[in-house]
């Protein structure tokens, strides 16, 4: 064992030994660890939105709405919830049963792994971390190298307002990952690539620990005839320009009815002027891409067809203008895997029974977003499979803390947000209790009694 494997085995068994204590389980506690994580982001705020600017270019507006406001709103959601979520649920037990009474007790599940990605590095650790509080666990969190600047924040933050034995934070590149996957932890909460889950749920297996895996994938826009192509417009390009692209729900690839498609393209050319000015390059809304590795990877798919708009392209400031790319085939490199940046691919089609074929036949998206008639929209919807829909807008499913958030298949699998995410890191235990001054001869053999048995089961 090396020692980094030995030092987070030490800190991981410090953490078990702190949850078998018996400390997380009282709702007054864990009310109390939600309400200091409140307060720091409170107090941390500044720095939070410093670093995200210099990592990500992200605007203070932007990192408010997008980052820290989410994740206060799901620590109060969880305050005001939590007594209720926490008692247990009687239900209702069948004749066979008597004189038995059925409760659902939910229990916290021990020790998370939560593992962030880049994109969203605040909220998409610290929303998770939510859930792990209340639902009674301790949890190791894992910020990503790509942010620097936020991750040695969150550590600081992290590290200033928890005991490292109920909540710790750590940085570092793979070797870390590695060694702490190594480690046998109650649940592991994963967001990032599908290739990288794959590899967290092998891992994973080795000990049948549970996990929730937040991916993405190719997740598709349709504007179909009906639409308000203005409007449709203005939507798909603000949710195609928010973080550069680089969200997992962002419109990942557009399917357009072929007669609007030129009025599509002159009004995401309006709505992008609209949105970022002239020259999009001196927008302090519009964020810049995380690395030049990622910029050279998404700058290259420009070379697969035709650019409708923008196409610039400023590699020392990691600068790739909000780009309509016209395709001519899926099989196009472009139309494999998932952009994570501000290229729309778009292809036309002709029939909406097209459309639904296109979908279906490829991995079930995070989220599928439709601009036309509702009814249409609806009946598509019934013949597809993502994560997350919209109908005429885009993204806003992630808003509603009420709603659950998650993949399907290829996009992952488990959900949070609200109480989804209270119950991501809780074990529902069914809990049958019997009275002794009752007992019925029924169940017992010989089964004298079992033609009237039979009729009651």
């Amino acid at each position: 064992m090396n020692q980094l494997t030995e030092f987070l085995g030490a800190k991981v068994e410090a953490q078990k030994e702190y949850f078998r204590s018996g400390a997380t389980l009282s709702k007054r506690f864990r009310i109390e660890q939600l309400r200091r994580l409140e307060e720091a982001l409170r107090d941390w705020e500044k720095p939070l939105c410093e670093a995200l600017w210099k990592d990500l270019h992200k605007s203070y507006e932007e990192a408010i709405m997008t980052e820290l406001s989410i994740v206060r709103g799901e620590i109060r959601d969880q305050i005001r919830h939590l007594g209720r979520w926490m008692r247990p649920r009687r239900l209702r037990s069948p004749l066979k049963m008597f004189p038995s009474t059925t409760r659902l007790h939910t229990q916290p599940l021990g020790t998370a792994l939560i593992i962030a990605p880049w994109n969203y590095p605040v909220q998409l650790l610290l929303n998770p971390l939510v859930g792990a509080i209340a639902a009674g666990c301790t949890a190791v969190l894992k910020t990503s190298p790509y942010v620097p600047s936020v991750s040695q924040v969150l550590v600081q933050m992290i590290g200033g307002t928890f005991d490292e034995r109920y909540i710790m934070a750590i940085d570092g590149h793979r070797d870390v990952n590695t060694a702490l996957l190594e480690q046998h932890f109650d649940l592991i909460f994963f967001t990032g690539s599908p290739s990288l889950g794959s590899k967290v749920m092998e891992a994973a297996a080795k000990n049948l620990t549970p996990v929730v895996l937040e991916l993405g994938g190719k997740s598709p826009v349709i504007v179909a005839e009906g639409a308000d192509v203005r409007i449709a417009a203005r939507r798909i390009a603000w949710g195609k320009s928010l973080n550069a692209g680089q969200t997992c729900i962002a419109p990942d690839y557009l399917l357009i009815h072929s007669s609007l498609k030129e009025e599509f393209v002159a009004e995401y050319r309006q709505a992008l002027e609209m949105l970022h000015g002239k020259d999009i390059s001196q927008s302090a809304h519009y964020g810049r891409m995380v690395s030049q590795k990622a910029l050279e990877r998404v700058s290259g798919y420009l070379t697969n067809g035709k650019v409708l708009v923008g196409g610039g392209v400023k590699p020392e400031e990691r600068y790739i203008e909000p780009t309509l790319l016209e395709v001519t085939s899926p099989e196009e490199p472009v139309m494999q895997e998932e952009i994570f940046g501000p290229v729309l691919p778009v292809l036309t089609f002709e029939r909406s029974e097209e459309v639904q074929e296109f979908v279906t036949s490829r991995p079930h998206p995070l989220a599928l977003y439709y601009f036309g008639p509702t009814r249409e929209g609806r009946r598509l919807l019934r013949h597809t499979l993502s994560g997350g829909a919209c109908l005429n807008d885009t993204i806003m499913h992630i808003a509603n803390q009420n709603a659950p958030f998650g993949g399907v298949g290829h996009s992952g699998m488990g959900r949070y947000h609200g109480k989804e995410s209270f119950l991501a890191f809780s074990h529902q235990r069914t809990v049958v209790s019997t009275t002794t001054l009752i007992d019925l001869p029924l169940r017992y053999m010989p089964y004298k009694l079992f033609p009237f048995i039979k009729k009651i089961l």
